[in-house]
């Protein structure tokens, strides 16, 4: 400063200083994926704030002028948060307060896709540390974030909130997607305008937690998204028991979201030195509405989310409708002969098959005693692996292995296994109870279990692994003064025991299943192949069903059945099935020859399609929630060859439908049109079929995929592809 400045003049200039050295002393942290960005700054006051989320901007040097330091990034209870906090705890004297600064950020790159950026923030009174983590999917546009929560306190601290992950979105207004149900009539889709308040989507179940509401949602920002138009963020949380999800718009509207488990009843207590580890948020934005967003999620998930997500499935005949729980072996070996008549690869044997002091005759009996029924199966279950294997088919097998029947030897043998309330009635679901799996010694019974059932049989190729009912009146033996674990530490276990049977059995698939639709999440899809998506296989509703999961599953993953339930023409009903991954659950001997004749050039065309059904980028035409219809298309990545779906539900009189425009073809490219999966004896009644379009034809202009009269419950299936890539079909 010059000498002859005043002393006033100097504290001026200092003053108008203070604002570009904090400027200066603001650091950001850059989360990139192909065409999103995350920018996240560390304030001058070294805590950490969100400073935007959305389309990437090409010129790094603009992300300068952005508000940097209006929302913090993950916003702990007990200071001056006014709101939802992320994180609430007490610590081991009793204060309930929090505070999170800035001390390291880290940047591992995996691979040329993925990066994981780990940012440590510490609070400067108390030995508690809370590491962000965040994983970019390049290429996927997905963004993946959870949180690990330790600390160094002499006794342990109690966290009450724990969330994955906290955003923050300043627009117009909020329109949110939600997907509710019950059994039977999962995945509804909703959509609300959010208003000033806390908007919740919670489980509280504990096991078959998604029966009501799947962890999942679309948040459009500014005004309502289409599949192709407006400002999306699809996200979901990767965690099988209860959740929490929180949409909440304070008084200058903006909205912060929180997502992870659910607090409710989960008090825990951390251990000194011992890590809490969330399970992942996984989300992505997009800019062209929802439907690029669940492409977004598709492609992430065939390579990273699901077991094997890439790699080929079976196609099943399951005995459940022919047989209930009234079988024996001879019956069974007939019915391999059903399979072998439709063409499919496996014959899956569901429940009844198990029990020795208490035969597996209903629902009542012998979940937990997994030794076969040798009145039903005097030969055993290898004796059906090799008679499977003789006529050319896989075999699999259904489990409950999380279960036990009051009626059964282990309820008998080990009553400290099981979670019932002391001093209660027992309260059943199903007739059944859960199994406490936070116990080791259960786990090892439930590893052993399947274990078991493959080392004595080693042909087995397939498993249904089944789990019928909630938690109520839940109490574990084994966690005595620390109830409030239960639900976390019950899902844990779960993980856990999976994660042993994977390291054994790496690649065997099992179909997740919870009563339909009860565990639907990528934190057990990293363990199973698929999920069964509903019980109710009627061809219509599941039309509704399956356009719920295809928002945010691969169809490789939604198993869907051909059965005979609803009652519609076979072809519709099969149709639908080949929406997802196809099988069968239908008593062969009641079907005609047509119809067996039909269904086995049937299989052979889903097999011939199924490349691109499983692997293609869905492309969902016209909504069933807003026409009589629900058309979808699936487009190869090279897009040569696309699969188109339309399904006719209910309809007026002389009600007219408009042509469809297609999505995701090459405006350049010729395509030749063909109507698939006729009936036998019938030929396309549609004018396109047999003809060749450009790709801009059939975007601009589109397809009449419903010519002529109307009728109720019918379907078609056209096959798509480009003129000079016809011989290879």
């Amino acid at each position: 400063m010059h000498k002859n400045t005043s002393p006033f003049l100097g504290l001026l200039m200092l003053l108008f200083s203070l604002p570009l050295l904090a400027q200066q002393q603001e650091k950001q942290v850059l989360i990139e994926t192909k065409n999103t960005a995350l920018i996240l700054t560390v304030g001058s006051n070294q805590r950490l704030y969100q400073s935007y989320f959305g389309e990437k901007l090409s010129d790094h040097s603009d992300y300068s002028h952005l508000m940097a330091t209006r929302h913090e990034a993950y916003v702990p209870a007990g200071m001056e948060n006014l709101f939802e906090p992320a994180i609430r705890v007490t610590h081991a004297d009793g204060n309930p307060s929090l505070e999170l600064k800035h001390v390291n950020t880290t940047v591992k790159k995996q691979d040329e896709n993925v990066t994981t950026t780990s940012i440590t923030l510490k609070d400067p009174k108390y030995p508690m540390e809370v590491v962000l983590h965040y994983v970019a999917h390049f290429n996927e546009d997905i963004f993946k974030t959870w949180t690990e929560i330790k600390h160094q306190e002499k006794k342990p601290v109690t966290l009450h909130n724990f969330a994955s992950s906290m955003m923050h979105f300043d627009a117009s207004s909020y329109w949110l997607s939600q997907f509710d149900g019950d059994y039977m009539i999962e995945m509804g889709m909703k959509e609300s305008q959010l208003t000033n308040g806390i908007k919740t989507l919670d489980s509280k179940l504990g096991t078959r937690a998604h029966m009501y509401r799947t962890p999942v949602f679309f948040l459009s920002t500014g005004g309502k998204s289409t599949e192709t138009t407006g400002n999306v963020v699809a996200g979901t949380l990767a965690w099988s028991g209860n959740f929490q999800i929180s949409f909440e718009i304070d008084q200058a509207n903006s909205l912060r979201v929180l997502s992870g488990m659910n607090p409710y009843n989960s008090e825990y207590q951390l251990e000194k030195g011992k890590t809490f580890t969330t399970p992942p948020f996984i989300f992505t934005y997009s800019g062209q509405g929802k439907g690029q967003a669940s492409r977004n999620l598709h492609k992430w998930a065939r390579k990273y989310g699901v077991l094997d997500g890439d790699k080929p499935r079976l196609t099943l005949l399951n005995n459940w409708e022919a047989t209930h729980m009234d079988f024996d072996e001879k019956q069974l070996v007939e019915l391999f002969d059903g399979a072998k008549k439709l063409g499919v690869d496996l014959f899956l044997l569901d429940d009844g098959w198990f029990g020795e002091k208490f035969p597996r005759d209903n629902d009542r009996t012998a979940l937990g005693d997994w030794m076969t029924d040798k009145k039903k199966l005097p030969s055993g279950i290898g004796y059906l692996v090799s008679q499977a294997h003789a006529k050319d088919i896989k075999f699999g097998i259904w489990l409950e292995p999380e279960m036990v029947s009051p009626k059964s030897a282990l309820y008998e043998k080990h009553p400290e296994w099981i979670l019932k309330l002391p001093n209660r009635e027992e309260h059943y679901s199903r007739h059944q109870l859960v199994l406490d799996l936070t116990n080791p010694k259960v786990q090892d019974f439930v590893y052993k279990t399947v274990d078991d059932l493959m080392t004595q049989n080693p042909g087995i190729s397939f498993i249904k692994w089944d789990c019928n009912r909630m938690m109520t009146n839940a109490f574990s033996p084994y966690l005595k003064d620390k109830q409030s674990h239960l639900y976390i530490d019950y899902t844990r276990s779960l993980y856990a025991v999976m994660e042993r049977l994977r390291n054994k059995y790496p690649h065997l698939p099992i179909m997740l299943c919870a009563g339909g639709g009860g565990r639907t999440d990528y934190g057990a899809l990293q363990y199973f192949s698929e999920f069964w998506p509903s019980d109710n296989t009627n061809g219509f509703e599941r039309v509704f069903i399956q356009w719920g999961y295809l928002n945010f599953f691969p169809s490789v993953t939604v198993s869907s059945h051909v059965t005979s339930m609803g009652k519609q023409p076979i072809k519709f009903r099969t149709d639908v099935a080949m929406m997802g991954k196809m099988g069968y659950d239908i008593k062969v001997s009641s079907m005609t020859p047509q119809e067996i004749e039909f269904s086995r050039e049937a299989v052979k065309t889903y097999k011939k399609l199924s490349p691109v059904i499983w692997t293609g980028d869905l492309f969902r035409l016209v909504s069933p929630y807003e026409e009589n219809r629900a058309v979808l298309m699936y487009t190869s990545e090279d897009k040569n060859k696309a699969v188109l779906f339309n399904y006719i539900l209910n309809t007026r009189h002389k009600e007219k439908l408009a042509p469809v425009k297609l999505q995701g073809l090459d405006p350049a490219k010729r395509y030749i049109v063909q109507e698939v999966n006729m009936l036998p004896g019938t030929q396309s009644q549609n004018p396109a079929h047999g003809k060749t379009y450009s790709g801009e034809y059939l975007m601009k202009v589109g397809m009449n995929l419903s010519p002529g009269r109307l009728t109720p419950v019918t379907s078609n299936i056209f096959e798509i592809t480009e003129e000079k890539h016809l011989s290879e079909k």
